[in-house]
C-alpha cells in the first residue's frame, strides 16, 4: 500500500498538478472566445465549433504529454492565440475546405522549420539575458493584473493574494493550490459564478477535406504561420531556456507541425510552444525540483484532452467562471517566475540596456504588421545590443607587469571590491 502510495505521489504531486489546472484555465479562458469567433468566420456550425476543440484539445495533449515524457522537461503546447485573432477577420468569407487548406499549408511551414533546423539556429543565437527579458515582458500583464483586479473584485483577488503569502511562509509547496482554492470558494460567496448557463456534452470530430487556393494560402496561410513562429514559438523556446531546460528545439518544432497537420482537417488550425502558460509549469512552483517538473507539463496534456473531449462544455464553463478569478489566480502562480527572469535579464552588467530594452518593448504589447510584442522587444534588444558593443574597445593588457608577491604573502587574489562586483 505504501509503494502505491509513493507512486500515486510521484505521478500527481499536488503542485504538478494545480500547475498544469491553472496552465490550462487560463490557457484555455483567455482565447477560447477567439477560437470560437474565428470557426463561425469559417461558417462553423456548432457541431463543428466542438470538432475544432476537440482536435486543438487533442493535439495539445499528444504533444504536452509525449514532449514532456520524450525529454523529462515540462513542454507546454498551446493553440495560436494570435492566430486565432488572426483568422477571426481573415476567414470572413473564406469557405470552410479554403480555411482547412490554410491550416494545413501553414503547419507544413512549421514542420519544415523543425526539419531543417533554421528556427533553432536562430534562437541559438539569442543571448540569455534577452530571452529571460523577454519572458519577463510577456508575462508583465499577468503579474500586474493580479493587483488591478483588485481595484474591481477585490473579495475574490484579495484572498487569493493572502492566501498565497500564507502558504508561500508554512507550506510554500502548496501555495497557488490553496491560492485556487480560497479564490473559487471567495467567488462562490460573492455570487462571481453564473451556474444556470452550464451545460455537459461531448465533442465528435467532423472531417473536412482540404482546398488549396493559393490567394488564401498567401493571406491566410503564411500571416497564420508567420505570427504563430514569432508571437508563440519564439517567447515559447524563450521560457523553456529562461528556466534552465535546454531541449532540443528543432524537434519541438518538427512534431508540433507534424501533429498539426494531421489534426488540421478536424479544426486544428495552429498548435505552438506555450508561453505564458508553460511558464506556469516551469517555475518552482510546479515542483521544487527542477528535474521533476516535468510532471506538469503532463497533467497540462490531461487536462488538454478534457477540454477537447467537452468542448461544448468548457464554453459553458468559461460563460459562468468569473475572470477576476482567473487573472488573479495566473498571477500568484506566475510571481515566481517573473522573479526569476527578471533576475537572470539584469545579470550581466554588459547586457543590462539591451534586456531593459528587450522587457519595456515586449510588455509594451505593440504589435506591427500583425506581429506580436515578443518578436519586436527581441529585434530591439538585439538592436541596442549590436549598437552598444559597435566600436568598443576590448581591455588593454598593462604595460608593466604586476610587481612580485612580497614574503610571506598569500598568492590568492584578493577580494574584490563592492563596485568591482557585477549586481
Amino acid at each position: 500500500m505504501s509503494s502505491f502510495t509513493t507512486r500515486v505521489r510521484a505521478g500527481a504531486p499536488p503542485s504538478a498538478v494545480a500547475a498544469g489546472l491553472i496552465a490550462v484555465t487560463v490557457g484555455v479562458t483567455s482565447s477560447a472566445a477567439l477560437v470560437f469567433t474565428a470557426a463561425r468566420a469559417a461558417g462553423a456550425g456548432p457541431q463543428e465549433i466542438g470538432s475544432w476543440m476537440l482536435a486543438l484539445g487533442v493535439g495539445l495533449a499528444v504533444t504536452c504529454v509525449g514532449l514532456s515524457l520524450r525529454y523529462r522537461a515540462p513542454v507546454v503546447t498551446a493553440w495560436s492565440t494570435p492566430g486565432a485573432a488572426l483568422l477571426s477577420t481573415g476567414l470572413a468569407g473564406v469557405p470552410m475546405r479554403q480555411a482547412v487548406g490554410a491550416f494545413v499549408f501553414s503547419a507544413l511551414l512549421v514542420l519544415v522549420t523543425g526539419v531543417t533546423g533554421w528556427f533553432a539556429r536562430a534562437m541559438d543565437r539569442v543571448p540569455v539575458p534577452l530571452a529571460a527579458a523577454l519572458l519577463a515582458g510577456v508575462l508583465l500583464r499577468f503579474g500586474t493584473g493580479l493587483f488591478s483586479t483588485m481595484h474591481g473584485h477585490f473579495a475574490i483577488a484579495f484572498p487569493v493574494f493572502a492566501l498565497y503569502l500564507l502558504a508561500r511562509r508554512f507550506a510554500p509547496r502548496y501555495a497557488v493550490l490553496v491560492a485556487l482554492g480560497g479564490g473559487v470558494l471567495a467567488s462562490v460567496v460573492t455570487g462571481g459564478w453564473h451556474t444556470d448557463t452550464l451545460r455537459v456534452s461531448l465533442a465528435t470530430p467532423v472531417l473536412v477535406t482540404p482546398a488549396f487556393d493559393w490567394k488564401v494560402l498567401i493571406s491566410v496561410g503564411v500571416p497564420l504561420f508567420v505570427v504563430t513562429m514569432a508571437s508563440q514559438n519564439l517567447p515559447g523556446v524563450a521560457v523553456l531556456r529562461g528556466s534552465g531546460y535546454d531541449v532540443p528545439v528543432s524537434p519541438l518544432m518538427s512534431w508540433t507541425g507534424a501533429v498539426n497537420v494531421l489534426l488540421a482537417p478536424f479544426g486544428a488550425f495552429g498548435l505552438n510552444l506555450a508561453a505564458i502558460t508553460a511558464a506556469i509549469c516551469t517555475g518552482p512552483e510546479a515542483h521544487p525540483d527542477r528535474a521533476k517538473r516535468y510532471v506538469a507539463g503532463v497533467w497540462a496534456g490531461v487536462f488538454y484532452l478534457c477540454v477537447g473531449v467537452f468542448g461544448a462544455t468548457v464554453a459553458s464553463l468559461l460563460t459562468a467562471m468569473p475572470q477576476a478569478l482567473v487573472l488573479a489566480t495566473a498571477g500568484v502562480g506566475l510571481l515566481a517566475t517573473i522573479e526569476n527572469s527578471l533576475a537572470t535579464a539584469l545579470s550581466d552588467k554588459e547586457s543590462r540596456e539591451a534586456a531593459i530594452v528587450t522587457f519595456l518593448a515586449t510588455a509594451s504589447g505593440i504589435t506591427l504588421l500583425g506581429i506580436g510584442s515578443a518578436f519586436w522587444g527581441l529585434l530591439a534588444g538585439a538592436l541596442t545590443a549590436v549598437i552598444a558593443r559597435t566600436g568598443r574597445r576590448s581591455p588593454r593588457t598593462p604595460a608593466h607587469p604586476s610587481p612580485p608577491a612580497q614574503d610571506g604573502a598569500s598568492d590568492t587574489p584578493a577580494p574584490r571590491r563592492c563596485e568591482d562586483v557585477e549586481a
